[in-house]
């Protein structure tokens, strides 16, 4: 396994949660779209536009050398203008994105588990998240947790609770 190591996302990590946003669309290869095209959707781009927030908080993952392989943040959205994984106002929605590479290395994992733990010491009871069904991911978030609370035509809400 690769060494990595975890530690807050901080303002200047716009640019690495940018391309960490593109990594999560992007998570099927048969659908791949640029960087542009992702950025340019408010839809998602609505996840990372203004970082970082008063709310918002997350972690990177960075390689021995320090340059950054994945990423997870959590941002709360209004209930009138909610976020895919959305279930309630105050619960912060995740999104996480690992470099292809660092996928299956426990870089997400590792990513996750200390998203919760900032989670709880900001004093939230539960996170959230949307994840397609077809993605490899959703058996991650299973595994630390997650349960389905809604599901769409592709897609489920998951919640995990953290405290």
């Amino acid at each position: 396994m690769n060494a990595f190591h975890i530690r807050p996302a901080v303002g200047p990590d716009a640019r690495v949660l940018a391309d960490m946003l593109v990594e999560a669309s992007n998570w099927n290869p048969v659908r791949s779209r640029t960087r542009v095209t992702v950025l340019e959707d408010a839809s998602v781009r609505r996840y990372i536009a203004g970082w970082q927030r008063p709310s918002d908080f997350g972690c990177v993952a960075e390689d021995a050398r320090g340059v950054a392989v994945g990423a997870t943040w959590a941002r709360l959205f209004p209930a009138n203008e909610p976020g895919y994984g959305f279930v309630a106002s105050g619960v912060p929605e995740l999104t996480l994105g690992v470099y292809p590479p660092w996928r299956a290395q426990g870089v997400g994992r590792a990513l996750l588990r200390e998203l919760a733990r900032q989670a709880a010491a900001r004093g939230h009871a539960r996170l959230s998240l949307s994840v397609e069904r077809a993605n490899f991911a959703q058996r991650l978030y299973v595994s630390e947790g997650f349960v389905t609370v809604a599901s769409g035509d592709d897609a489920d809400t998951m919640v995990r609770t953290v405290r």
